[in-house]
């Protein structure tokens, strides 16, 4: 009988394949991950909601079909965290926000509909800041997320519990959403692999683009819903399950140009890759700079690529990016809120929607918006993937936005997201993959930018340098503290 350590130290591929050929049971596979999450979520704070009946339910019925001979999906018995921005039928769903503290949606979000189908076990929902408006682990009203390879520190965010949960075992996959880099953050701090597919091709409904919720609604036009995972193969058959058209949302892309299995085959050889260590202006740590710099070199030296550095030519877009987040926010029904309920939310979101933005600030980010891609498109026209740092340092302190002295440089708490937020403005297809380890043992992320809907080129580079220079087996100190 395999033991429950052995259980959560799986991906999800491994799990799916022992649950259909009966290796395992899925009651005996929710068992482990709940035990798991026992342990080690009073320290972590993973989950904002946990549902473990609703669990062991779903594990039931699951067995029930199999032992019955039916046809079960993909990821059937799979445990997976859904992030706290996402619908989950039945399940609290609080954004993070006192709000909604008491909110039990009655349907799901398009991919957890899907999830569902493919028969995945929901463990819950997990932790998130408020709204998603920034890349850590803290809300006002759950304890705050902390970074497995040091609690000190955050997970990044602000799909901060999935990497808590993810890097730890709690569950070999979750997903959350990227609106500046939500998904690619926590992986880089976790030592995780999280992809940001094209815009569209996951669709998201209903999620922040429902009227019925004022202030949860917006960015319609940045967020991507996004699976994170040990390994990259997890990823992709995450996507097989969630990507494709939906009617409920009027930017999804039609299906069938990607197989998301078969996009991890092939080699890199005779690839040309582009790589900016700081996009010509960004502060990064030095030891992020070594430490990424060093993987660059795997792409060439042991995968046969032709690497070139460039920059994309434009300067920090900082400013731009926070005015494309006014224009896609529901700005009134937000500050209807903070004038209700102001002192029970996060202050960056009350400074947030208590500026005075003006028409010429949110046309001027539409135009910077478009130059961005422009200047992206011409760029990667001359490469098949471009490299960069995932963030601009390694993990920090808990309860702080950023850090405000990068490099020697004094920058905005926001700076450290240079290489993120960008690519959400041009909507392109990025990975981060863990390129390796501090000196104090943190994790730090190497991007993989995709050129316009190039996600199987992201994936194919991302299982290349995965079988080049493997992380699957690195797991956070906290696991042999507590004897798991």
């Amino acid at each position: 009988m395999t033991n429950a350590n052995d259980i959560c130290r799986m991906d999800a591929l491994t799990l799916a394949k022992q649950i259909r050929t009966k290796a395992l049971s899925p009651i005996e596979v929710v068992e482990a991950v709940l035990e798991r999450i026992h342990k080690l979520d009073p320290i972590l704070h993973a989950f904002s909601t946990l549902v473990p009946d609703q669990a062991r339910g779903d594990a039931a019925r699951t067995e029930k079909a199999i032992m019955a001979g039916q046809e079960v999906g993909p990821l059937a018995g799979v445990p997976i965290g859904t992030k706290d921005l996402f619908f989950v039928r039945g399940v609290r769903t609080t954004f993070g926000s006192y709000t909604y503290k008491d909110f039990i949606p009655e349907e799901d979000d398009v991919a957890v509909e899907r999830l569902r189908g493919a028969g995945v076990t929901i463990l819950g929902q997990t932790n998130s800041s408020e709204f998603g408006f920034i890349g850590t682990g803290h809300n006002p009203i759950f304890e705050t997320t902390r970074n497995p390879w040091n609690t000190d520190l955050t997970p990044g965010g602000s799909s901060a519990g999935s990497g808590a949960a993810v890097a730890t075992g709690m569950c070999p996959v979750s997903i959350g959403t990227d609106g500046g880099g939500s998904i690619r953050i926590p992986a880089s701090f976790c030592g995780l692999y999280g992809i940001k597919p094209s815009f569209g091709r996951v669709p998201t409904y209903p999620g922040f683009r429902d009227e019925r919720f004022p202030g949860a609604s917006g960015w319609e036009t940045l967020v991507h819903v996004c699976p994170l995972s040990r390994t990259v193969a997890d990823c992709a058959l995450m996507l097989s399950v969630m990507a494709g058209p939906d009617d409920r949302d009027r930017h999804s892309l039609p299906a069938g140009d990607i197989d998301w299995m078969r996009s991890l085959e092939g080699d890199l050889k005779g690839k040309r890759v582009g790589y900016s260590a700081d996009w010509g202006y960004a502060a990064v740590d030095p030891e992020v700079r070594e430490i990424v710099g060093k993987a660059v070199k795997v792409f060439e030296r042991d995968l046969g690529c032709q690497v070139e550095e460039v920059n994309p030519g434009w300067s920090d877009l900082l400013g731009s990016f926070f005015s494309l987040l006014c224009s896609e926010t529901d700005l009134e029904g937000l500050r209807r809120m903070v004038q209700k309920h102001g002192d029970n939310m996060s202050t960056h979101v009350v400074d947030f929607v208590g500026r005075n933005w003006t028409a010429e600030q949110l046309t001027e980010a539409m135009v910077t918006r478009k130059m961005v891609y422009n200047k992206m498109w011409k760029l990667m026209r001359k490469f098949d993937i471009l490299l960069t740092p995932t963030l601009g340092c390694p993990p920090f302190p808990i309860h702080m936005s950023g850090p405000d002295k990068i490099e020697g440089r004094w920058v905005s708490s926001a700076h450290w997201l240079s290489f993120t937020f960008p690519i959400n403005m041009t909507g392109q297809p990025a990975a981060s993959v863990p390129a390796g380890w501090t000196k104090k043992g943190l994790p730090v992320g190497l991007q993989i930018v995709g050129p316009h809907l190039g996600d199987a080129a992201v994936l194919c580079a991302s299982a290349a340098f995965e079988k080049a220079a493997p992380w699957r087996d690195h797991w956070p100190p906290i696991l042999n503290e507590k004897g798991l």
